[in-house]
């Protein structure tokens, strides 16, 4: 009961934020702050160090946008904010603008994948803000188009999955080239241990805020897994489109995967596009905002698009494939029931996932509900499952003897042989065998050749193995 009286009670009035910046706020449609930006911009504001811990589609934008614009107002310099992606820096600087450019805000998003050009245009223009990913960043640093000097406020946003796609060393770097006496705000989804030592090294007694544990998701959305034969998937997928008419998001695993499953919805009609790492970036920019403009109104992408994806409209979330990462589950999902609407996210798995699916659980700390769909039959995996590779090898991690059984029967103290299947040789492994060569002699016949220092075969010479099998 107190938490919906403090809902009700939050405003944008009473964060503190200064009049002009609330009338554009209001312009544009935005009147209760979501709890992530209730809590964070009075601190934010104060020009305090802060930490913020929140799931992706919270708002964590204008939690920090909010006031570094107001702050820029008051303290010389500059801000930085850092970003993972391209597609989020893109996207937190068309946010940043749309509050800003009412009240004079010049931006620049400096990221890979895009002309140089027109970004050292924007550099001469001295922009209060950079939206920087850290590869481009550092390089217009050694080319001396940026200086961190001036550096008044520090942004690290999705700062886990800056750490979790390599970025750590570039990240130091970049922030021992700033001011100790900036203001630094951190942002992520969860807080592991290298996030923990960054905040000790770099910030200033922050202030910590978490409004949701890892593994929240969406209070609106309607989750549900389809329990699902691999070959029945497209079909599932077909009939799902037809239910629901407005924007559908589709993630799968690989890029190959959503190119050809892309290309297939186009062939049966759908206005498709897709987005993955194997696209530039201005095609990758061309694919979202058809998506936006709703003139495709299916997105087939990996985990590229997982996180901040800024659409309010999406209708249904659909997982063909399960993430690889559980947490991944939740990202992906975030990207319905945004903005107060509700939502849907489906999930099909195949029925060997199951402890795929109970991991998820595990994580959101809530059951599933599971559909079965056509005639699909729960498969109850071994503890350790044998796949026979050359000569039964076994693949599993927990067992690695092959399995004889198909070759040998057990007749008591001794192993029979099975039909007319050869013995293996009592050489284990392949630097073991013989090396048995031959080579042509001049009267046309082949003799072995033992003798020579190139380990008992002449140099040029075709190796030929013995007729017994060896264990591969």
């Amino acid at each position: 009961m107190s938490n919906e009286l403090e809902k009700k009670k939050a405003s944008f009035q009473s964060l503190g934020i200064k009049p002009s910046i609330l009338a554009i706020l209001k312009k544009i449609g935005l009147e209760t702050p979501t709890p992530i930006q209730a809590k964070a911009i009075p601190v934010a504001i104060s020009g305090k160090d802060l930490i913020g811990v929140a799931q992706t589609g919270t708002g964590k934008t204008l939690a920090f946008g909010i006031p570094t614009i107001q702050r820029l107002a008051s303290v010389k310099g500059q801000a930085l904010v850092l970003l993972p992606t391209r597609e989020l820096a893109v996207q937190v600087e068309e946010s940043l603008r749309k509050v800003g450019k009412d009240l004079g805000l010049r931006t620049v998003a400096v990221i890979g994948g895009e002309a140089i050009n027109r970004q050292l245009f924007a550099l001469r223009r001295n922009p209060h803000i950079i939206i920087a990913t850290p590869g481009r960043l550092l390089d217009h640093i050694k080319r001396g188009t940026i200086r961190l000097g001036q550096t008044a406020i520090l942004v690290l946003d999705e700062a886990d999955m800056m750490f979790d796609m390599g970025f750590a060393p570039q990240i130091e770097e970049i922030i021992k080239l700033t001011p100790n006496t900036r203001q630094t705000l951190l942002f992520s989804a969860t807080m592991p241990a290298a996030i923990i030592r960054l905040a000790e090294r770099h910030l200033s007694s922050p202030l910590q805020i978490e409004v949701a544990p890892a593994g929240t998701t969406a209070e609106l959305v309607d989750q549900e897994i389809y329990l699902i034969r691999r070959e029945d998937r497209f079909d599932s997928l077909e009939k799902i489109l037809a239910d629901y008419k407005k924007l559908v998001l589709i993630f799968v695993r690989t890029k190959h995967g959503a190119s050809n499953l892309a290309k297939k919805l186009k062939m049966n009609g759908h206005q498709a596009s897709e987005i993955h790492s194997n696209l530039s970036f201005n095609q990758r920019k061309a694919s979202l905002a058809s998506f936006k403009s709703g003139s495709h109104r299916i997105l087939v992408a990996t985990d590229v698009a997982a996180r901040g994806l800024d659409i309010n409209d999406i209708e249904v979330v659909l997982n063909f494939d399960l993430p690889d990462n559980s947490e991944d589950y939740v990202h992906r999902i975030g990207r319905t029931a945004r903005a107060g609407k509700g939502g849907r996210a489906i999930s099909f798995a195949l029925p060997e996932q199951r402890r795929e699916i109970q991991k998820i659980e595990r994580l959101i700390r809530k059951s599933l509900p599971v559909t079965k769909i056509g005639s699909v039959q729960e498969v109850a995996l071994p503890k350790s499952k044998i796949v026979s590779g050359y000569q039964g090898r076994s693949r599993s991690r927990q067992s690695s003897a092959p399995d004889f059984s198909k070759y040998y029967e057990n007749t008591g103290n001794t192993l029979k042989k099975k039909g007319n299947f050869k013995a293996r040789s009592k050489f284990s492994s392949r630097s073991q065998r013989p090396v048995v060569s031959t080579y042509k002699s001049g009267a046309g016949q082949s003799r072995p050749f033992s003798s020579g220092k190139f380990g008992g075969r002449k140099p040029g010479s075709r190796r030929q193995r013995p007729n017994n099998r060896f264990s591969r």
